[in-house]
Order: structure tokens, then sequence, then C-alpha cells
């Protein structure tokens, strides 16, 4: 098992085979995990927002639901989940409404207790894998709550989060890019101070029984596209 925290305002990201679970807990309420998913190996292929919400018929993120790539395979699914609701629509916040929300900090002065921004933080680890600014997508907000209002607005709900957590597990290999930085819409006048622990571990294989395959259609046709390109890859020297 591998088992490392990400702090309150820090980044982290690497590259994690297929078959692996990877379990969020957050230490506080109005944690948030902004995090983006790419195949490992051919990151021009990524998590793509609209196809996983469209495809599953749903404005929220939880247990049975996958993180589809735009190429239409599964790259993670969300196999348990004691939060109930993560946030795919409310983004990353900016350095601009972070100096506007919690008061302008610099590192020159706070050093590592300045408030970092997702943007930043994202754009960062993205830099460190061979990415650009370009890159960066609609993240899923881990343990935010933002709902849709029938005119189209949206609101951050806040939710128990504290001691509560999300599994991953992988279906391909993937680059994890995540920002642990406040929900842009989280109305909260301080800057959210909650730990991320993250335990990566081996996964048992997939059953046709599988909560997440057995979703809807859109799901099974999305596992079929991974597992056939999983087969005709086998062996393959990437």
């Amino acid at each position: 098992m591998l088992t490392f925290t990400i702090q309150a305002g820090g980044k982290w990201s690497g590259r994690i085979a297929r078959g692996k679970l990877i379990t969020l807990t957050a230490h506080n309420d109005r944690a948030n995990l902004s995090t983006l998913l790419f195949d490992a190996w051919q990151p021009a292929e990524r998590y793509n927002m609209p196809d996983t919400l469209k495809a599953q018929h749903t404005a929220f993120l939880t247990a049975g639901n996958v993180l589809m790539s735009d190429q239409g395979k599964v790259l993670a699914s969300i196999i348990e989940d004691s939060v109930g609701w993560h946030d795919p629509l409310g983004g990353y916040s900016t350095r601009q409404a972070t100096d506007g929300k919690y008061g302008l900090t610099r590192y020159q002065n706070q050093r590592n207790e300045w408030y970092r921004s997702g943007e930043e933080n994202l754009i960062v680890e993205l830099y460190r894998n061979q990415l650009l600014a370009r890159d960066l997508l609609p993240p899923v907000n881990f343990f935010s709550k933002v709902i849709c209002e029938l005119d189209g607005s949206m609101h951050y709900v806040q939710q128990q989060a504290a001691g509560r957590s999300v599994t991953l597990r992988t279906e391909s290999d993937v680059l994890l890019v995540c920002s642990n930085t406040p929900n842009p819409l989280d109305p909260g006048s301080e800057y959210p101070d909650s730990s991320i622990l993250v335990q990566v571990t081996d996964a048992e294989a997939v059953t046709e029984d599988d909560v997440c395959v057995t979703h809807c259609p859109e799901n099974r046709r999305a596992f079929e596209n991974t597992w056939n390109v999983h087969t005709l890859l086998k062996g393959a020297n990437l």
C-alpha cells in the first residue's frame, strides 16, 4: 500500500497503473480535491466531463459512476463512496477569485501558508508531466456538492465530508493530477483547512456484475471499449 497526504492548498500528480484502488479520505468538512485524469501514455486522451455526465444521465458523481475519456473508454470507476456527491461542474479556483474571497497573500510574505488556487496548482502539475496550461479541463471536485437550479444557476451546498472517503478503481493506466484547493463556488470566507489522505492498493479483477459495469448500458459499452483496447495492446512495448 502507498499512503500519503495532500495538505490543504497542496497538489500532487503521478501515473497509476490500471487495476489499482485509490481511496481518498477527507480530514475535515469543506474538503475539495480538484482532479484531472489523462491516459498515462497518450495524454491527448483524457477525462471528458460532458460525455461522462451525458452517458450516465447525471449531474453529479458517486458510487457506480465511471469517469469516461473522450475516446469512450473508462479511465476510472467510483466503486465506493461514503460522501454521496462529487461535483463535476464547478471548475477550479483562480488567483483573482482566491485573493478576492480570502484576502491577498503572497509566498514572499506568508511562505508556505499562502493561499494557493486550483488553477495555479493544476498548471504546475501539468508542466511537471510535459503538459501545458492549454490542457486544463473541468476537473472532478471530490467531496464538494454543487447543485443546478432550473434557471441554470449553480450553488455550493455544504455536505459532511470529515472522515468520509471515496474509492476509485483505475480501469486504464492513468495520469492523476490533483489540487487540494477550495471549490470556486464555496461561499465560505475562510480558506478551507482539510488535508486529504490518499491510499493506493491493488484491486480485485472486475466482474460481470460489478456495480459500475451494470450501472447503465452506456457504462458497459465504455468498459467493452476499454477491455478491447487492453486485449489488442497486451504485450505491446509502448
